[in-house]
Order: C-alpha cells, then structure tokens, then sequence
C-alpha cells in the first residue's frame, strides 16, 4: 500500500509541473475536456467507481487545498466534484479517524488473552476420539499441563460442532466394532465371473478380518443352499486346525444362505451378524478383497472355465496369504512363507504367465 501511495503522489506532482507549465487558455480547454469526460462516464456507469484508500487520501488533499484557495458555493463545489460529492469526503474522513482510534485500541488491548491454537486442537481432538464432555476434557488438560476452563471448552466444542455433553453423542460407529472385534470375526460373499462364452460363475469366499487371510471356498454355476452350507461344513473343519477362536461371521441377507447354513456356525460357537439391506460397508472387508482380486487378477485374463477359474483363484489365495503384504495390518503378510530371508538377490517369480508377480531374496 505505502508504494501505491508513493507512485500516486508521485504521479500527482509530474502533473501539477505539467499543468502550471500551460497557457491559460489550453488550461482551460484541457479543464473543460476533463469534465466533459466525467460527465459521460457518470451517465453510462451504473455504479460508482472503485476507489482505494490511497486515492482517498490524495483526493482529501487536494479537495482541501481547493477549499483554502478559492472560496466557492456549495452547490458549485459539488459542480466540481463529480466523481464523488461532499457527503462521500465526509465518510472518508470519519473513517481514517476511525481506523486511527482503532489501531490505538487494539494496540492497547487488554482482558484475556486467545486460546492458543495448539489447544484448539487438542480439545477438539480429545472430544472427537472419546465420548467426554467439557468437565472431562477439562481435567484432561489440566494433566497434560494446559491451563484452561470448562466454559471455553465448552465454547470451543459448540464452535466446531461437538455436543459438549456426552450422552447426546452417537455410539461407537460400525467402524469402531469391527476393528475391536476383528481378531475374532469371519466375514463372507459372492462375486460372479464372466467366461469367455458369457457364463456366469459364482465364487464363494470367507476372509478373516483379523489376518485378512482368504478361504477360497468353491466356484459354482448355480449355488444352492445345500452346497453353500457344505462348503461352511468344509471351512469349519479347516478352522479346527488353526488357533484362532472365531465369534462371529458377518454375511447378507442372501436367500443362498439359509437356516442349515447358520446351524453349521452355530454349533461351534459362531455367532452369525446378518448385514442390514444395500449396506457394502457392513461387509467391507470381504468387499475390499473383491476389488483386489478383480483389478489384480481376474481383470487382467480371460477365464476360460470353472476349471480354468479355480486354478486362476487358488493361485491368487496363495499369494496373498503368503506373499503379498496388506496395509490394513500394517503391511504384514497372513501367512508369511518360512523360506523367505531378509539377505540375498532380489528375484521375481512370475505366476499365472506373469500376470502376477512375486518378489523375494535367493539365499
């Protein structure tokens, strides 16, 4: 701004120099020109023009020394003044003075002083991770060092949208269930396969939330529930050789699934979770992994048959569970292969013809 200013003084000298070096009569030709033009502007700009406070002030000035010069009327003053009229001066003065007096008070501001941002945060933080009202938040603080009341807790939770009190919070969210019981869930579904002739093939799974490790259970033409529940008689058998203890299977609605499919869990412990209706995200896990299977494996070959499928399937459950790290363990591996050392060659073993891609060290 002070550089704008600066030019604009500046620029105002060069033509007060030019305009005295004039004749008297091409003063007042160049006057009269100049007047002519603001009149036309003012009748073709629906609104006033756009003028910025170091405008404002040169403009003060020079309607001053104006004023100290030639005594004119009023009404031949606002002759004079067509960009702006005395009433516009007067509101410019009042708000410099204005601003003088304000930058003079808040320079001498005094009372309490701002929460500092760094608290912002943390309060804020503290009331989304836990179910705690201000109180709570308060004492909280207080143990971590911070010095600050309940009531500008409270403002700061309302400012941001956060119910100070806590029994008006929401539960725990499906999120939240998943991930403090996911050591002991199984979750499972249905995806279907085209073949190179239009067939359709559904492939059963179950996946452990836990782990994220799959059991690729079958692949069918036409599932019935009597051949989905003896693939969970299969499944069953097979978990009798792990250590996991499993509590609960999450599944949908699917009329594929049925009461005898249910009693195959149920008599080992398994509670069986039904997902609400067009709910993907109550069965995340296993639609997750359906997404992986698809963009890594299935959308990369044409499958040629049931057959052809479960060799594709089978040698994608092996990777995964035994090579292929995962991000929502934190890049572990389910079943990591004992031959696997962390010296040697790095080498690429290919599969399924290099559509997959295995990376290890030779010893």
């Amino acid at each position: 701004m002070i550089w704008h200013f600066i030019y604009l003084v500046v620029l105002l000298l060069w033509e007060s120099l030019r305009f005295s070096r004039l004749a008297p009569d091409a003063k007042t030709v160049e006057l009269l020109l100049l007047r002519q033009q603001l009149l036309i502007l003012r009748r073709h700009q629906k609104r006033g023009p756009t003028i910025t406070r170091p405008e404002k002030l040169l403009l003060l000035a020079v309607v001053e020394q104006l004023r100290r010069m030639v005594v004119l009327p009023k009404a031949q003053l606002e002759q004079l003044n067509l960009v702006f009229s005395p009433d516009t001066l007067l509101r410019w003065h009042r708000e410099l003075v204005k601003r003088k007096w304000t930058f003079n008070q808040q320079a001498k501001k005094v009372g309490r002083p701002a929460v500092e941002p760094e608290i912002i945060q943390l309060v804020l933080q503290l009331g989304r991770e836990n179910r705690w009202g201000d109180d709570r938040i308060t004492g909280e603080l207080k143990k971590l060092g911070y010095r600050i009341s309940h009531e500008t807790v409270r403002q700061i939770l309302r400012r941001h949208g956060i119910v100070p009190v806590p029994q008006r919070r929401p539960s725990s969210t499906w999120r939240t269930f998943l991930n403090h019981y996911q050591g002991t869930l199984l979750a499972c579904d249905f995806f279907t396969v085209e073949t190179i002739r239009l067939q359709t093939l559904y492939v059963f799974f179950f996946i452990e939330v836990g782990t994220r490790r799959i059991h690729i259970a079958d692949v069918t033409t036409h599932p019935t529930q009597a051949w989905v529940t003896q693939q969970a008689r299969q499944l069953v058998w097979n978990l009798q050789e792990q250590e996991e203890g499993f509590t609960h299977l999450i599944r949908n609605n699917d009329d594929k699934y049925g009461m005898s499919f249910d009693a195959v869990f149920a008599s080992e412990g398994i509670e069986v979770v039904h997902t609400p209706v067009r709910a993907p995200r109550a069965n995340a896990y296993a639609e997750r992994w359906v997404r992986s299977v698809r963009e890594e494996c299935l959308d990369r070959v044409i499958i040629l048959n049931p057959a052809h499928l479960k060799n594709v399937l089978h040698e994608y459950e092996r990777l995964f569970n035994t090579a292929r790290p995962h991000q929502g363990i934190g890049q572990k591996i389910p079943d990591p292969a004992p031959e696997r050392s962390i010296s040697g060659t790095v080498k690429r073993r290919d599969l399924l013809g290099g559509v997959l891609h295995d990376y290890y060290r030779a010893a």
